[in-house]
């Protein structure tokens, strides 16, 4: 194991932390806030205050990650981020936050976590060999699975032994740790700033420039949108899809071992890593995925749904890990943070349209054919699985994605011969 691997474990044991942290708050402040509001839509207005920043800001961060020091952005970014949990911890303290105190400061923490993610993406390039970038994302994908499935357990058990408040100052507390892991392992993180001779709006206008010039990029970033609009839609549909014949609890249990799949091949990536045929497996896993998601919706069997949702769920680490590996071999080490900016803005596009569409393309289908929403839920979601697999089919097809594997093996291969 590489001193780099070594001081990229720490970092990303401060990030899991942190991530088990952030989950913590979520599920507590959506408790509070339904059993203050009595209100679905005031529940989601919280979850859209913490996505939207890291959509809006996520190209902007991209080029302050290019521009400034990454080591001193991700330590800013991160400590920043407890200030809009300190202030709704405060509230609370006096009395009880109301509604729009709990916004404000939900909308502050997520902007300063919106401002870290580039650089922390881009700084693991600076630490990592192309050898270990497979690895490196089945961790991230990990640690970013870990808020799904530990998070909500913790959650409920703190929650009825203490309250919202320990949840807020066990996440204040992850915030700092993490800001103290980066600053131990600073030294080994290369400083990356150079000299901003162009303006910030040309810098972002660079970092499209960059990613545009690449038709394979360019398709995988389309493909990146259309894969989160799939996961969106079991996101946003799986649970009326349920609930339609089931309970709550069982709701709950079901949501756990589907998100148990993500775990399994995040940990295994983490552990062998992928070396050859990355394009292979990318159309493999894109291609069982829209297969299991066909399978979820087929019968209201919950055996069935339990087995595909955990195999859907399987293949996203692999499709994600996959895409990462091509775009961070194939975009140069000075442009990374501006690109990861501009890859997560249009990536997660995806969630934005299943979000705001997928809900009402259910009922619509629900009052036309004359069935229950929990089934014309199972069509939405067995239709993005057939668009899934069509997708896979056209990717393989594609010669500008698999050129990008082969300009990736023909630069090690030269790498090797000097």
């Amino acid at each position: 194991m590489s001193n780099g691997y070594k001081k990229f474990l720490l970092l990303w044991s401060g990030e899991l932390v942190s991530a088990i942290g952030g989950g913590l708050t979520s599920f507590g402040l959506t408790v509070y806030v339904f059993n203050q509001t009595g209100s679905a839509a005031s529940t989601a207005l919280i979850a859209l205050l913490a996505f939207l920043p890291n959509l809006l800001l996520g190209m902007p961060a991209g080029v302050l990650a290019d521009r400034v020091d990454r080591r001193l952005l991700m330590m800013l970014g991160d400590g920043l981020s407890a200030l809009g949990l300190i202030y709704i911890l405060l509230c609370m303290n006096r009395g009880g936050a109301l509604y729009w105190q709990i916004c404000a400061g939900v909308t502050v923490s997520s902007v300063f976590s919106a401002l870290m993610e580039p650089a922390y993406k881009a700084t693991v390039t600076d630490l990592l060999t192309e050898d270990e970038y497979i690895r490196s994302s089945g961790m991230v994908s990990l640690a970013g699975s870990a808020r799904y499935l530990l998070s909500p357990i913790l959650a409920g058990l703190l929650l009825s032994v203490t309250g919202i408040r320990a949840l807020l100052v066990i996440d204040i507390c992850t915030f700092f740790l993490t800001v103290a892991v980066t600053a131990v392992v600073r030294r080994g993180i290369p400083k990356t700033t150079r000299e901003a001779h162009d303006s910030f709006l040309r810098d972002m206008a660079l970092g499209w420039k960059t990613v545009s010039a690449s038709r394979g990029i360019m398709t995988l970033l389309i493909l990146a949108a259309l894969m989160t609009f799939c996961v969106g839609v079991m996101q946003i549909l799986a649970e009326p899809m349920i609930l339609s014949f089931a309970d709550s609890k069982t709701l709950g249990i079901t949501e756990t071992i589907c998100a148990c799949g993500m775990l399994v091949t995040g940990l295994l990536l983490g552990i062998r890593g992928m070396k050859t045929g990355v394009v292979r497996m990318l159309c493999l896993s894109l291609a069982g995925a829209g297969l299991f998601m066909f399978g979820f919706g087929l019968r209201e069997n919950l055996t069935l749904i339990c087995v595909s949702g955990f195999a859907f769920f399987a293949m996203i680490p692999i499709a994600n890990s996959s895409l990462d590996y091509l775009v961070r071999t194939n975009i140069a080490n000075d442009l990374q943070g501006r690109v990861w900016g501009l890859t997560g803005f249009i990536s997660q596009l995806g969630y934005v349209f299943a979000y705001g569409l997928c809900g009402v393309i259910s009922d619509q289908i629900a009052k036309t054919a004359g069935i229950t929403v929990g089934r014309s839920s199972a069509r939405v979601i067995m239709a993005a699985g057939v668009g899934l697999i069509l997708l896979s089919g056209i990717l393989y097809l594609s010669r500008s994605v698999r050129q990008l594997e082969r300009a990736e093996e023909s630069m090690t291969r030269f790498v090797s011969r000097m």
